[in-house]
């Protein structure tokens, strides 16, 4: 079957407003987000959303489809963020945050991995003053404060180049003059919000190839990168690129934790003896997945005392598949929190 995507880049080209104008053509921002990040197949799509967006763009259903062109992954070597969420090259990825849940670490974990790749950063640098990002724009291999400066930056470093920047960026409108400016080219884009709201809005950064949404239960409870299973996604987990035992996987793991979640509630309140008692695997299972999704970082290292680990995504599926089929039922939570990869996997 062809492999078809929503072009999220005209989209987000020609309609950079695309939540209220969205809402005002009655189609849920929701629903265009879960299209461009690949949570609802294209192919399933309802023909008047898709006529709906057209009519928004200025542009044809024809255009708004991309056929065949297939899309690359970055591997970041962070567990859950390249099993539930992969990093498209060329793609524009928002982190949805409230705040202090930990944003700003992933930004400064992902220029620390980066550096040394082929991979080139450059910051452009938020108009207002932000303290908290003292010694993480120093990661990147760029800072600049100019539109132009950036411009050149992205183009003398084409498909390589990572660019990073905030939401005030996308308001103001100076995000789109960058893409614009690009030409064709593109540029691996990671958003933040720095405004320090809460976030409410379920589409705050427009069209996304990849949508990381952080979780507010387990960053309370300590579990980063605190990484939402349930609602993170990316649009290349729709492609052919990627394996069928990925795929399959992550659906698994998925189901596992989203009934974890449920029981958990139950177990919070009354005790893990209210659980069923054949439910008590799943409840288990859910629990050493959960932790095993959790990772030390290089740039925690010196808080936290405990030694970063990278750890290839083939050994992340290999991880996950052991703890489903049951290998890491008699291990305690301890030996899976905050470690890389599951031994003896």
């Amino acid at each position: 079957m062809e492999e078809i995507r929503l072009n999220c880049a005209l989209l987000r080209k020609r309609v950079p407003n695309l939540t209220t104008a969205a809402k005002e053509a009655g189609i849920r921002p929701a629903t265009v987000s879960n299209l461009c990040t690949g949570k609802i197949d294209l192919g399933k799509a309802e023909v008047k959303t898709l006529v709906g967006l057209a009519k928004l763009a200025n542009c044809t259903v024809d255009e708004l489809i991309i056929r065949g062109e297939k899309m690359k992954m970055i591997e970041t070597q962070i567990k859950a963020f390249d099993f539930f969420a992969p990093l498209v090259k060329g793609g524009t990825t928002g982190i949805v945050a409230r705040p202090g849940m930990g944003q700003l670490v992933i930004i400064a974990e992902l220029l620390h991995r980066f550096k040394g790749t082929e991979l080139k950063t450059v910051y452009l640098m938020p108009e207002s003053i932000h303290p908290e990002l003292e010694g993480i724009v120093e990661l990147a291999d760029h800072a600049s404060s100019s539109i132009t400066e950036t411009l050149e930056l992205l183009k003398r470093y084409g498909d390589n180049a990572v660019l990073v920047t905030d939401k005030g960026r996308i308001d103001s409108g100076q995000l789109f003059e960058l893409q614009d400016g690009l030409q064709g080219q593109t540029a691996t884009t990671l958003l933040v919000d720095l405004s320090g709201e809460v976030v409410d809005d379920d589409f705050p950064f427009g069209p996304l190839e990849t949508l990381w949404q952080l979780d507010a239960d387990l960053a309370a409870r300590h579990q980063y990168p605190a990484l939402s299973p349930l609602h993170s996604a990316s649009s290349i987990l729709e492609e052919a690129e990627v394996s069928e035992r990925h795929l399959q996987l992550r659906q698994r793991v998925q189901k596992t934790l989203r009934r974890y979640r449920e029981l958990r509630s139950i177990a919070v309140v009354h005790g893990i003896e209210r659980i069923p008692q054949h439910e008590r695997e799943v409840y288990h299972r859910g629990e050493r997945l959960e932790a095993y999704f959790t990772q030390p970082l290089f740039v925690a290292e010196e808080f936290s005392g405990k030694k970063a680990a990278s750890v290839s995504l083939q050994d992340t599926l290999a991880g996950a598949e052991a703890i489903l089929a049951g290998a890491a039922d008699g291990r305690d939570l301890s030996e899976l929190q905050y470690t890389g990869a599951l031994k003896g996997a």
